[in-house]
């Protein structure tokens, strides 16, 4: 990789904060505080370390461990001591505070009164975790002490739904911080970062979730399958290691959500069916795991996207890189010990294509929200998918004014997702008759291809990945 890649809104935001914090305030509290969360890996401690290059201040990174509080303290002091805040060497030999109110005292000493800084407090779940007073610790500190100061707080965390938690009411650090989610590197990033054409560069998502650590590993330039070759043959590769890592890191001792997330990476959808695969699991069981999953981002919960309210729910792994590992991957790692990645790869191959257009969906719907002004008929608020119990019919792409009870249908579309198979007249029949057999729609309603390979059907609007790679520029 040539150079930091993306994340222009995200270090945008971060520059308007500290240009805050330079120009003061009024009231005197020029202080301000950030609450960044995202998936592990993604890239959350990469962007602040960028940013803080870039902004070239006076500041302090700890990054918690998740020990124990002493030694998260004593790890705290010792940071404190090698940052590059004014005369900080100082407090090399000050001993180790015995509260977090207390290290957060100290720290506020060793900042300057009259000139910006800068302090990162990273994986601050585990701080949470430890001490059930580090949130009042904190916001007194901040409330008191650090907002009179030109001080940017940035308070990282890999724990999705804590983070949210921690700026909601009834918690001490409440509205005191703006918040930032950091998402994956996006197809059009994938596409910039290793030089591939848009095809392609949906694939490198599909496989990589757009996790930098794994792209940094992919040769500028190769194929899908060039990688995976090279990939599968390293048991220490970050294709295989991160999923196990990720997984470790948010269910250390959820293990029936995990073989609940298992049952849905291995293609199971419906309540009924997830139940099964995860070793006929009780209902309330599967329905608390499933709650857990929804609640930590891990899996997504949709209904059919239509006029008429339906009950037919089916669940997906929400991260694409992890819709991967647990399809093949996961299961494919103790070949890949034994110096047999070629099973796993031969695996992939036999399944990449029903695989792929099944994974695909979700990213090309969020492509057609981001292009909804461009692309799509006004009007159109929502976009997602349609179907039945039995699958007939099942519609790839619905536009609507809401979901997931709809008001209004604004269009009916199909996705195909093939090498050399462009949508032609019998998918735009198909595509016709199940127009017919949703709730809302009418022989008036737009239609919309989706094609890998484009388009030979007359009288519909057709996007290739070209289009939809533009959805993210």
């Amino acid at each position: 990789m040539n150079g930091f890649i993306g994340r222009r809104s995200e270090l945008g935001l971060l520059r308007d904060l500290l240009s805050t914090v330079q120009a003061g305030s009024r009231g005197g509290r020029p202080g301000r505080a950030i609450l960044i969360r995202g998936r592990r890996r993604v890239g959350k401690s990469r962007l602040v370390e960028e940013f803080l290059e870039r902004a070239g201040l006076p500041h302090v990174f700890f990054t918690a461990i998740g020990g124990s509080r002493d030694e998260d303290l004593a790890g705290f002091t010792a940071e404190l001591a090698a940052s590059t805040l004014p005369d900080a060497g100082r407090f090399s030999d000050f001993a180790t505070p015995q509260s977090w109110d207390a290290a957060l005292s100290l720290l506020a000493t060793a900042l300057p009164s009259d000139a910006p800084s800068i302090v990162v407090l990273d994986e601050m779940p585990y701080l949470v975790r430890e001490d059930a007073s580090f949130e009042g610790a904190l916001q007194k500190s901040f409330d008191r002490t650090l907002s009179k100061l030109p001080v940017l707080l940035i308070l990282i965390g890999s724990d999705i739904a804590m983070m949210e938690q921690l700026n909601t009411y009834g918690r001490p650090f409440y509205q005191r911080g703006t918040e930032l989610v950091v998402p994956a590197l996006t197809p059009h990033d994938v596409a910039s970062m290793l030089d591939l054409a848009p095809a392609d560069a949906f694939d490198a998502h599909l496989i990589t979730g757009g996790l930098p650590l794994i792209l940094e590993e992919w040769p500028h330039g190769a194929g899908l399958w060039d990688y995976l070759e090279q990939a599968l043959t390293r048991p220490t590769s970050a294709l295989l290691v991160s999923g196990e890592r990720a997984l470790a890191a948010e269910f250390p001792t959820e293990a029936q959500a995990r073989t609940v997330l298992s049952a849905i990476g291995h293609g199971e959808r419906t309540f009924t069916l997830i139940g099964r695969a995860a070793g006929g699991l009780h209902p309330g069981s599967v329905k608390r795991s499933l709650e857990l999953l929804t609640g930590r981002r891990m899996v997504a919960a949709e209904l059919p996207l239509s006029t008429k309210p339906s009950r037919e729910t089916r669940y997906r792994i929400d991260d694409p890189y992890l819709r991967f590992w647990l399809s093949f991957i996961g299961p494919g790692i103790p070949a890949v010990e034994r110096g047999r990645g070629d099973r796993v790869l031969d695996s992939i191959r036999t399944s990449w294509t029903s695989w792929r257009g099944r994974a695909i969906e979700p990213v090309i719907r969020e492509a057609l929200w981001r292009l909804a002004d461009d692309w799509l008929p006004e009007g159109t608020g929502v976009v997602g998918g349609y179907w039945t119990r039995t699958n007939d019919p099942e519609i790839d792409l619905i536009g609507a004014d809401r979901s997931p009870i709809a008001k209004k249908i604004t269009f009916t579309g199909s996705i195909k997702w093939l090498e050399n198979k462009p949508f032609d007249q019998r998918d735009l029949a198909r595509l016709i008759t199940h127009r017919s057999q949703l709730p809302g729609a009418d022989h008036d309603t737009p239609l919309l291809a989706v094609a890998r390979s484009g388009c030979t059907a007359e009288g519909i609007t057709t996007l290739t990945p070209e289009d939809l790679l533009a959805a993210w520029n």
